[in-house]
């Protein structure tokens, strides 16, 4: 005899006005909807923690950058990546814009990282570490479409995290230290629309980034039983890959390491935007990202879930 195990209150009511025999159809499409795996995840603690820590730590910035430098940033120039990044340090103090700028290359390196690795890791392996994953496939729920529910809602959820970032920082320069122009780092200044869409350009580049860390972090969320294991080996996988790329005798080989172009969209803070790195930068995310969703999907098709 088949029993339907109640998912909310009243539900057995309902199937026993069913007439005899006659059974509800499966509906694949209709397991797992994005809306409760939304409310499932924003309910989460670790949810709920990350973004409590996203909105206060640039006012903490902000408050220091306050404390330290009262008269404001100064302009600045050089050339190079690390150049604008050490002037951005600089300017972080000059206005709204800037300190947006200042934020997000100080988040992008390691906190963002982080958190976007948090979401896309702890996904499957957090249902395995629970002993739920072969109940949601035992419901049942398509394997196929498990995976892309997940996806969906942690993708969305990590790029939540790097709009939040830059927003919320530019709010929050504005309010302590004006709505100037920005200032480029490699000399000169825009105009708030400039400014804003200069903003715009860094935003959606750091976020096509992340999908790099967020596919690895959801390959190793398949293949692992344990979500520590997942988001460490992610961000394990971005501090080696800096550190090789630290290493100027690798030469051009360093150009196909996952986080070469990581700051690619500084080149969008100087007088015109330079879109080379940028694009070479997005080629490199989307191979790498299109290669681990798709080993993903390959593995949990295949994979013997026994938790």
């Amino acid at each position: 005899m088949n029993e339907i195990a109640a998912t909310r209150r009243g539900v057995h009511d309902r199937l026993a006005e069913l007439p005899p025999g006659e059974r509800a159809a499966f509906r694949p499409g209709r397991t797992l909807s994005l809306r409760v795996e939304f409310v499932r995840q924003l309910r989460r603690r670790r949810t709920q923690l990350a973004a409590l820590l996203l909105i206060v730590l640039p006012v903490i910035v902000a408050i220091a950058l306050k404390v330290n430098n009262p008269g404001g940033g100064r302009g600045g120039g050089g050339g190079g990546a690390g150049a604008s990044g050490s002037a951005l340090i600089t300017l972080g103090s000059a206005g709204a814009a800037n300190f947006a700028f200042y934020t997000e290359f100080a988040s992008a390196a390691f906190l963002l990282v982080v958190i976007v690795a948090l979401f896309c890791g702890d996904t499957v392996a957090s249902e395995a570490s629970w002993s739920s994953l072969r109940y949601l496939l035992a419901i049942p729920v398509p394997r196929s479409r498990l995976l892309r529910q997940k996806l969906t809602v942690a993708l969305s959820l990590s790029l939540g995290a790097n709009l939040l970032v830059p927003v919320w920082s530019f709010l929050i320069g504005g309010v302590f230290f004006g709505w100037a122009p920005a200032q480029s780092p490699l000399g000169g200044s825009f105009g708030t629309g400039v400014g804003l869409q200069r903003l715009l350009i860094v935003v959606a580049y750091a976020s096509l980034q992340s999908l790099l860390v967020a596919a690895l972090a959801f390959l190793l969320s398949v293949l692992t039983d344990a979500p520590l294991g997942a988001v460490g080996g992610a961000v394990l996988l971005v501090v080696v890959s800096n550190i090789l790329d630290a290493i100027t005798a690798l030469g051009s080989y360093r150009n196909v390491l996952p986080t070469h172009f990581q700051y690619s969209w500084l080149d969008a803070l100087g007088p015109s935007v330079n879109w080379d790195g940028m694009i070479r930068g997005t080629g490199v995310a989307l191979t790498y990202s299109a290669v681990f969703l798709a080993l993903a999907w390959w593995r949990f098709e295949r994979k013997d879930i026994v938790s």
